[in-house]
């Protein structure tokens, strides 16, 4: 989608999501910008759904997400305890329905067993390592990531350690986190 350049616009986020031992985590930033003015500090880009049982994160525009969020839990009480099920019938709706294929944002969600990121294009991708990040810190956030993952470092200091180093590189990540958590069966 074309911006006209002299109009701001919003700006990036870092969503990391980590994978080990019996810990699943999802960590992002709070920081909104539009052009080049920080909005907001304390945004919470990542949320609990499905009572407790799916996290989700989000990088893109806010009322975008919030739209995707709805979506993705009404998926998700239509399937149950089919993570894989309900994001693939969201995708097709994201990818086919007009108003919802205008929508400008990423989403990556998270249960005992699937890591998955989403995108508007129909995309539903399961990472190999168990690690997956987006935003426009993302790349710098998943690089630690994978850095640190076979350390003795848990998947929560894994994921607190990539956020740090994306803020420290991408001038849209702060270093107000939120983080969730979900227990794993260990692999």
């Amino acid at each position: 989608m074309a911006h006209d350049n002299n109009i701001p616009t919003w700006h990036g986020t870092t969503i990391v999501s980590v994978r080990k031992g019996n810990q699943v985590v999802m960590a992002g930033d709070g920081q909104v910008s539009l052009g080049p003015t920080v909005i907001k500090h304390s945004a919470k880009k990542v949320r609990l759904l499905a009572g407790g049982k799916v996290i989700g994160g989000f990088a893109g525009a806010t009322a975008d997400a919030f739209t995707l969020f709805e979506r993705l839990e009404a998926k998700l009480e239509q399937y149950p305890d089919q993570l894989m099920r309900a994001c693939v019938e969201l995708a097709k709706d994201w990818r086919t329905d007009r108003y919802l294929r205008r929508l400008e944002a990423m989403m990556l969600v998270v249960s005992a067993s699937d890591s998955l990121v989403l995108t508007g294009t129909g995309d539903v991708l399961a990472p190999d390592e168990g690690i997956m990040a987006i935003g426009s810190g993302g790349n710098y956030a998943l690089s630690a990531a994978l850095a640190l993952k076979d350390t003795d470092k848990s998947a929560k200091e894994i994921a607190l350690k990539a956020m740090e180093i994306a803020g420290k590189i991408c001038v849209y990540t702060n270093d107000q986190v939120t983080l969730e958590t979900l227990k794993t069966k260990k692999k």
